[in-house]
């Protein structure tokens, strides 16, 4: 065990656990040190030292109790439960615009559900980026200006394109759009930290 592993009061607490989790497993099974040992080809010293705290779990001796056990290495270690999957970010609004996160893990791929009022965000202005990104309409109906072209897509229809291309999207006539967007990092510096354009 590395000396800055020892500091850290989370990790010291799972470990202090394993011992007496390892023993009660073993005793509710009505195995003995022995047949473990057997089982295992752990010696009983090892194993006695593992359930009294005095000898540190390593996945070497923890596997082959876990395979003697027929249980998941998780049920030794005691795991923590998988967190709640929702995610909770807040919106983001600005300029019209509101975007709702769907991912909460920071960096990579990001997916957002954007919802853009008629009028918002002064004329359009195409910008650049490094990047990629996929727009999908769920209602209303979107402009997508893309270098030349001048596209309005309806619910249902989607839209792939290289962020390196001129672009700019918002809402097509006088509705609400509502959209989903997937995007790389700097897609989502360029959404979330451009400039507010001058009235």
């Amino acid at each position: 065990m590395k000396e800055h592993d020892r500091d850290d009061p989370e990790l010291e607490s799972v470990l202090s656990g394993v011992g007496p989790r390892l023993r009660r497993l073993r005793k509710d099974r009505g195995v003995t040190l022995a047949a473990l040992s057997a089982a295992t080809g752990i010696s009983v010293s090892t194993l006695s030292r593992l359930e009294s705290g005095g000898r540190r779990p390593s996945l070497e001796l923890m596997l082959p109790i876990a395979r003697a056990h027929e249980v998941p290495l998780d049920d030794l270690v005691g795991a923590a439960p998988v967190g709640d999957p929702r995610v909770r970010a807040k919106p983001i609004v600005q300029h019209g615009r509101t975007m709702l996160p769907l991912t909460a893990r920071p960096g990579g791929l990001q997916a957002y559900k954007l919802i853009q009022e008629p009028g918002s965000g002064g004329p359009p202005e195409q910008r650049t980026h490094e990047g990629y990104e996929w727009l999908f309409v769920l209602s209303g109906k979107l402009r997508l200006l893309l270098a030349e072209h001048d596209l309005v897509l309806e619910p249902g229809e989607a839209a792939e394109f290289d962020t390196r291309l001129p672009h700019w999207f918002g809402p097509a006539g006088d509705e609400t759009v509502e959209f989903l967007s997937l995007f790389g990092p700097q897609g989502e510096r360029m959404h979330i930290r451009a400039k507010p354009r001058r009235g």
